[in-house]
């Protein structure tokens, strides 16, 4: 992928770690940072199918889940919407009603969708990696809580560095094209999601992860002053298994047996800067969610 994507290595773990831990990704960061190449360099590699929905202010949720079309001998058929493929692409989520938002929700959680009443089941693995513009707020309309928590991970990307902006307009100005090589196939990335399931944690890491998502909750006995001060709302039990699914694929990628507390500690931003929710005392004092998820670690 290294050939394709200049930098951003933080952010390629990040979601091949979800992806391997059979979850989705929420990709937050400012136009031109190669987050759709990113997408779709990943469904290359992993030799995945592939599609791109654009969310506008008209899209409807037929128009990403499929609908009933009426044939010529007076039946209907189910016309599949772009939500069947392996990696879905949910290109500025934001700019789309909540309607259509939550069009999303079933496939994202029961991998199927219902149209006129009948179920049909996604192709596996199946995972949607949704990009957010965290600048143009206007006319957009923020995911509510309930989406937001279906996200394993909320990832943000930064600008380049200086030389690897060089590097990125090098490549992509060259005309060069580069082939990648398919690494794995969908059947495996199902076998190591099993296996990864099936990695013993301890007990104290457990606890540990546990124990961090309960201190980002506020007025509870055991809640930090910082998050009584600037926490409105914490995060939910969702977010301690992800800290240890999340956890154990970390761990596993390092070619560890079982994980430890520095592994929980290493994917705890993204799993939690989504799901807890500051308030105006925060707003005031310029304070953001990584600082104080960063002060609870």
């Amino acid at each position: 992928m290294a050939r394709v994507i200049v930098g951003q290595e933080e952010v390629v773990k990040n979601v091949l770690l979800s992806v391997f831990s059979d979850g989705h990704s929420l990709l937050i960061g400012v136009p031109g940072l190669a987050k759709t190449l990113m997408v779709h360099t990943i469904s290359e590699v992993l030799d995945l199918s592939f599609n791109r929905i654009q969310f506008t202010p008209d899209l409807m949720p037929s128009d990403i889940i499929g609908s009933e079309i009426l044939n010529e001998n007076r039946t209907f058929n189910f016309n599949r919407g772009p939500i069947f493929a392996n990696i879905v692409l949910a290109d500025e989520i934001n700019r789309t009603p909540p309607k259509t938002q939550s069009a999303l929700l079933e496939a994202m959680q029961e991998r199927s969708v219902t149209v006129a009443g009948t179920r049909h089941k996604l192709d596996l693995p199946f995972f949607v990696l949704a990009t957010q513009n965290p600048i143009e707020q206007e006319g957009t309309y923020p995911l509510p809580e309930a989406q937001l928590d279906r996200f394993m991970f909320s990832i943000n990307l930064d600008y380049p560095t200086f030389e690897e902006e060089i590097n990125v307009v090098k490549s992509t100005t060259s005309g060069v094209k580069v082939k990648l090589n398919t690494k794995m196939t969908a059947q495996e990335i199902i076998y190591f999601q099993q296996l990864i399931r099936r990695i013993p944690i301890a007990d104290n890491v457990l606890e540990y992860a546990v124990k961090l998502v309960v201190k980002t909750r506020p007025n509870l006995p055991s809640s930090p002053k910082s998050v009584n001060n600037y926490i409105i709302w914490g995060a939910g039990p969702r977010a301690s298994q992800y800290l240890v699914l999340g956890a154990k694929c970390h761990a596993a990628s390092l070619g560890k047996y079982s994980p430890d507390i520095e592994d929980v500690k290493a994917i705890a931003l993204p799993v939690l800067r989504h799901r807890v929710f500051k308030n105006y005392k925060a707003e005031a004092e310029g304070l953001d969610i990584d600082t104080i998820v960063s002060g609870l670690l």
